[in-house]
């Protein structure tokens, strides 16, 4: 895994195109013949579907990686801690009953990517203050998720 880079797209606030700007990376990558690995690890505001709840920014990410998510496993490799109300997901998280581990989340999206050259990770709100749990934002996460084991 320690061969693979990364980029993690963060933003000022939601809406500000991280998406748009993580699906380009991806698009880019692919058309180089690249092998990339797509992440939105956390992410609230989600839709409930038969197949559960989900992400339209992580369905965009896997489109753009050409991933053909047709059940929860794949999907979940993807956007592991999804949430439906549209607020801070340490908020959502907490009222869903669940705990966030930054460590082994990162680990987790590191261990999905291991097959890849590159791994493009999307976060959720903005990169200061959108907390993950009560001890890591975003901008902490990133770290745990591109540092080389």
């Amino acid at each position: 895994m320690s061969d693979v880079k990364g980029w993690f797209v963060t933003g000022t606030d939601t809406g500000v195109g991280k998406t748009t700007i993580a699906c380009a990376l991806v698009r880019a990558l692919r058309a180089r013949a690249v092998r990339v690995a797509v992440a939105k690890p956390v992410a609230s505001g989600a839709k409930r579907t038969a197949q559960g709840l989900r992400n339209d920014d992580a369905l965009e990410l896997a489109a753009a990686a050409n991933l053909a998510v047709t059940a929860t496993h794949d999907y979940q490799r993807i956007n592991p801690f999804c949430f439906e109300p549209p607020i801070a997901p340490h908020i959502a998280a907490a009222e869903a009953g669940v705990t966030i581990d930054v460590a082994a989340l990162a680990a987790r999206i590191r261990a999905n990517a291991s097959e890849n050259d590159w791994l493009v990770v999307e976060g959720a709100g903005d990169r200061k203050s959108t907390r993950l749990n009560s001890s890591h934002t975003v901008i902490s996460y990133a770290v745990f998720c591109l540092k080389k084991k």
